[in-house]
């Protein structure tokens, strides 16, 4: 690593008038002579290269240039400032932001080769996203894909292994962006050399097919060629007619996608035709298909209906007709010089790379007869769009910023955006935990905007929630929408919680005044109508549901007291025991008895009798509640019942409670009653009410016996839309 001073004081003796692609390889020299990149190859070689591609590509000097800066960045302690006190501001930040796209994407291959399979297609989208967020400047476009050119050069010179990632992310990113820029001869380059090393043998079987009469074939495509540039001079057209070079993996490409064998494939023949305007090229055209057989289904106008990255050329397919006998097809591309060259070099040949003023284009400015600029914007625009699926709105122009997880995972976060932001963008429980994060490996403020490949290392508590301060604008801690809505969710299940406690416990003590703690919370919010006990907690806590509704579907409002609730009991003679409607209390000669109206007692159910004070006996089921409640603190007070003979007199009749849960419709009632009716029980007493479709309701009836009110029951269960019948 070069000290500051030193790069200083180095440049500061190079004359400033010194040519500046000579003052930048100077410059580099002692930094990366001696140095060796990831690849094996020397890193001086390497940047010779890329600069001589970028040459070919149509860059300028300048631009040329570049190429040996970047290389030098990783070598200096303070790179902007150094190469920006030497060449600039413009050639520093160009220097930097291309280092940093290289160091980012060797970060996403060596996570891509740790993950999962299924994941490669998601890390190659994000790699191709990041390479349009660093590539507002096309010099940085220009300049990665001149560099990834020569590594793969360098790899098929040396016969050295590629690793597959490299290859792919080739393949799958830097050739299509050579394609959607025009730049056909680094698109075709490296198509090929990445599929020579992805399927190996596939390449070689298809360049021994090539190369098996490549003898024959070029000395048939010369013949036509010398023949056609002849005749079209003599009809007035001069032309420039060459053959065209063959792509192996474009070949491979048509095969696959038609089903073709090697031999229908058309344009493994190929000549290309360059005249000087539009009118020539028709005229071409005319006397090519007047004099060959062309293939209808093979001809495309890109004249008239340029390609979306401004390709524009007539592609025809015909055939050479010798002695009545059409001979191989042939492709026949006609463009003019300027067509031409946009195919060969793309936008990269209409642009030209110098030092910018103050209005320049991120150190470029346009020339050529149309904006230049606005073109390749737009061509990177159409590119993104092309991996977003044809999505409008999407994009360049979106002010998105690409960030790393410490796995070097790619996180896509609006412009601005925070470690907060980045945060809830992973997973939301790592964002509500957040506490710290270091940017880089530096401990930096939650609200700090983040930049173009940064890595993101989030600090977390175990748990806790987000601050109420993170959804303060002004305090600048959150800008995405989605993370702000989080952070509102959050604070809003709490009130929903406290809320959900609150009725919980309210219903609580209901239930244990009531005495009924055994009922299941979910059955009594099921009764009520709720899908779940919350459902119910949450709008008792808000005050929304009264808890006498509750209170009227455990306990009913009891009738009016009947006439035969209350009995007197006669004497008998023989054995002291009490008598009186039907119920013989043992060992008591003259007490009052009642019916006890909470449970209802009818025979032939298992009865006890509880000394009330002042109002004589209260008989109850053996299995009721309160029974088992007073029993247990005052046992003292149980005295033994039973049914006396008068249960089989004719006429004796018992009141008992009927509850019934249905579906809320109309005529309900009635039908509910016509059964009762139907089946000779009086009905003394009704209620009920509906909650959120649900009917509940109580039916005080006249039996004679419990046996016959099950009978009974069964039959009201049958009734459209009865769920339950009991007694209770």
């Amino acid at each position: 690593m070069v000290d500051y001073p030193l790069s200083a004081a180095t440049a500061e003796k190079m004359p400033v008038q010194e040519h500046m692609l000579a003052r930048a390889r100077a410059f580099a020299e002692p930094l990366i002579a001696h140095e060796t990149l990831d690849t094996g190859e020397n890193t001086m070689a390497h940047a010779d290269a890329v600069a001589a591609i970028v040459a070919a590509m149509g860059g300028s000097e300048a631009m040329q240039a570049a190429s040996y800066l970047v290389y030098s960045c990783q070598h200096l302690n303070r790179p902007l400032e150094v190469i920006a006190k030497v060449f600039g501001d413009n050639f520093a930040a160009l220097a930097v932001e291309t280092t940093k796209l290289v160091n980012v994407q060797k970060q996403t291959r060596s996570a891509a080769v740790g993950s999962r399979a299924d994941g490669a297609p998601n890390q190659t989208e994000s790699v191709r996203k990041m390479l349009l967020a660093f590539s507002r400047d096309l010099r940085v476009v220009m300049l990665r894909l001149a560099s990834r050119l020569q590594t793969l050069r360098y790899a098929a010179a040396s016969k050295r292994p590629v690793a597959e990632s490299v290859a792919r992310e080739s393949l799958q990113v830097f050739a299509p962006l050579a394609n959607r820029l025009g730049i056909w001869q680094v698109k075709w380059e490296i198509e090929d050399l990445s599929f020579r090393f992805l399927e190996p043998e596939t390449y070689k079987l298809i360049a021994r097919l090539l190369d098996e009469k490549r003898i024959e074939r070029e000395g048939y495509v010369e013949q036509l060629r010398l023949r056609l540039e002849k005749d079209l001079l003599a009809q007035g057209v001069p032309a420039k007619v060459q053959g065209r070079p063959k792509n192996i993996f474009s070949i491979v490409k048509k095969m696959r996608g038609k089903s073709l064998d090697f031999a229908q494939v058309f344009d493994i023949l190929a000549l290309r035709v360059v005249v000087k305007d539009v009118k020539d090229c028709y005229a071409a055209l005319a006397w090519v298909h007047s004099h060959f057989l062309p293939i209808e289904a093979e001809f495309d106008d890109y004249i008239a209906r340029p390609k979306a990255n401004g390709y524009q050329s007539l592609h025809t397919v015909v055939r050479a007709v010798v002695n009545g006998v059409a001979g191989k097809p042939i492709e026949i591309q006609i463009r003019t010089e300027e067509m031409h060259d946009h195919a060969e070099h793309g936008v990269a040949a209409h642009w030209a790379y110098k030092e910018a003023g103050p209005k320049g284009y991120s150190g470029v400015w346009a020339g050529g007869e149309y904006d230049a600029k606005i073109a390749v914007l737009r061509q990177l625009l159409a590119w993104e769009r092309d991996l977003s699926g044809g999505q409008q709105g999407q994009g360049l122009f979106d002010d998105r910023i690409y960030v790393l997880t410490p796995d070097a995972a790619i996180v896509e976060l609006p412009q601005g955006a925070t470690a907060v932001d980045f945060a809830y963008t992973v997973h939301t429980s790592l964002g509500h935990r957040c506490r710290g994060a270091r940017i880089d490996g530096a401990m930096v403020p939650l609200n700090t905007p983040l930049q173009n490949g940064q890595t993101v290392e989030i600090i977390a508590a175990k748990e806790g929630g987000p601050s109420r301060d993170w959804l303060n604008a002004e305090l600048g801690y959150l800008v995405s929408h989605r993370a702000r809505a989080k952070v509102r969710a959050w604070f809003n299940a709490q009130v929903t919680h406290e809320t959900v406690a609150r009725g919980r416990e309210a219903v609580e003590k209901l239930l244990q005044r009531e005495g009924k703690t055994a009922l299941k919370l979910e059955d009594l919010a099921s009764r009520l109508g709720f899908k779940s006990a919350d459902d119910l907690f949450e709008v008792v806590g808000k005050d929304e549901f009264s808890l006498r509704t509750i209170e009227t579907l455990l306990r009913p409002p009891e009738p009016p007291p009947g006439p035969d609730d209350g009995v007197l009991i006669r004497k008998s003679r023989a054995t002291e025991k009490a008598v009186q409607g039907g119920v013989l209390v043992v060992g008591v000669s003259s007490l009052m008895t009642q019916l006890a109206k909470c449970c209802r007692p009818a025979p032939p159910d298992r009865i006890s009798g509880f000394v009330t004070r002042g109002h004589g006996v209260s008989v109850h089921r053996s299995d009721c509640s309160n029974f088992r409640t007073m029993s247990s603190q005052s046992p003292e007070r149980v005295i033994e019942v039973q049914w006396g003979a008068s249960k089989g007199e004719e006429g004796a009749v018992y009141a008992v409670d009927v509850a019934v849960e249905a579906l809320d419709r109309q005529g309900l009632l009635r039908d509910i009653s016509e059964v009762f009716a139907r089946e000779k029980m009086n009905v003394i007493g009704v209620q009920t009410q509906s909650i959120k479709g649900t009917a509940w309701m109580t039916f005080t009836v006249e039996i004679p016996d419990a046996a016959r009110l099950m009978q009974v029951l069964g039959v009201v269960g049958m009734v459209d839309g009865v769920r339950h019948a009991r007694r209770r």
